[in-house]
């Protein structure tokens, strides 16, 4: 595996913000790390025990023989997370780390637990960087932590759908592997319930990036429901808004006592949105467009990281929300010069998009229906 970041992080953002375009693909490499030792199955769990073969089925596993389609969203289907488990009492597995392969779904015992190991699942993630670069190139680095908050949002609603207690991410790693980018730890299922409304294993694996046009308004309600998710989950460094067309066009964002959406912006985004989301038509003519906002120019390392991961994560459980009221979404990771506060009349460089969910009311395969 790759080291977790470049040695200049934010000199790496400006090179995926600036207008520079991608070369030519690159070989993107072995989709899986060559993880020593047999190729383990995951044991039936036990009455108390925390099921990790349903919860890697429901979070990480790969449903499809090329291993792009998986539950976890990723640039360009790269799927560059890689997944070390440690686990603790009360899991499927004997204690002990393992590597986790998710194209054939296999666990390879890596060696024992270390002392302090904490009952139940730390999943440590990490990226292999070539992956995304072999299409983004200079771009990567961005979206391999957007997908690294995916990932870890993806193990977290499927933690909860397998009643166990609320799972806690770390966005900054701190996990024994050296390369980690972020752990999730679940605990064993406890006797108290996930609070409501927990998602279906069902929900889950049906939860897919629609392929675009993606037309049609959500209701104002919806709107608020999708902003309301994703500004929960998405720490204090970032600000949501969402962009929409229609009689009225112009920005939206939650009010501050959550009663509704208010007006902080009029006019027509989309076409802006759709130049700096590397040139990508569609989204001028989407419902609406759901964006993770802050980073500015000057952040150090920490905050990319923080930002960028928490954005993912985010954006990951608002997706969930919006195709739970009938919506067609799409993640938009890819951003170039999109200082949005600038382009508001606010300071250049403080209040950049970092991460989008296209909505829309209408599916691509509706829009040819006659």
């Amino acid at each position: 595996m790759n080291h977790p970041e470049p040695d200049d992080l934010p000199a790496a953002l400006a090179q995926a913000r600036s207008a520079r375009r991608p070369g030519p693909d690159t070989p993107a490499g072995a989709a899986v790390p060559a993880w020593p030792g047999p190729p383990l199955t995951f044991p039936d769990a036990g009455p108390a025990d925390l099921d990790l073969d349903a919860l890697l089925r429901l979070s990480l596993a790969a449903a499809d023989g090329s291993g792009r389609l998986r539950p976890a969203s990723s640039a360009g289907a790269l799927h560059p997370v890689d997944t070390v488990l440690v686990v603790g009492d009360g899991c499927s597995l004997p204690p002990g780390r393992y590597g986790y392969d998710p194209l054939r779904h296999r666990a390879h015992r890596l060696g024992g637990p270390a002392d302090g190991t904490p009952p139940g699942l730390t999943a440590e993630l990490s990226v292999t960087a070539q992956r995304t670069a072999s299409h983004y190139a200079h771009r990567a680095w961005p979206l391999l932590l957007l997908d690294t908050g995916h990932a870890a949002a993806a193990l977290h609603l499927a933690a909860r759908a397998l009643g166990s207690a609320e799972p806690v991410l770390c966005p900054d790693g701190h996990g024994a592997h050296a390369t980690a980018l972020a752990t999730v730890h679940v605990p064993p299922p406890g006797p108290a319930s996930p609070p409501p409304p927990a998602p279906t294993p069902a929900e889950l694996l049906a939860r897919r990036s629609d392929p675009p046009p993606l037309p049609g308004t959500p209701p104002a309600d919806v709107l608020l429901a999708v902003l309301t998710t994703a500004a929960r989950a998405g720490g204090d460094d970032l600000r949501w808004c969402a962009a929409v067309g229609g009689p009225r066009p112009g920005l939206l964002e939650a009010a501050p006592d959550g009663a509704g959406l208010r007006r902080t912006a009029a006019g027509e985004a989309r076409p802006t949105l759709a130049a700096w989301a590397a040139g990508q038509a569609w989204i001028a003519g989407a419902g609406a467009v759901l964006l993770a906002r802050g980073c500015p120019a000057d952040a150090d390392a920490p905050h990319i990281r923080r930002t960028h991961l928490r954005a993912g994560y985010a954006v990951h459980l608002a997706h969930l929300t919006a195709r739970r009221h009938g919506l067609a979404a799409r993640p938009v990771g890819s951003w170039q010069q999109a200082d949005l506060g600038a382009a508001l009349g606010a300071p250049p460089g403080r209040d950049w998009i970092v991460h989008a969910l296209a909505l829309g009311t209408r599916h691509a395969d509706e829009e040819n229906t006659p």
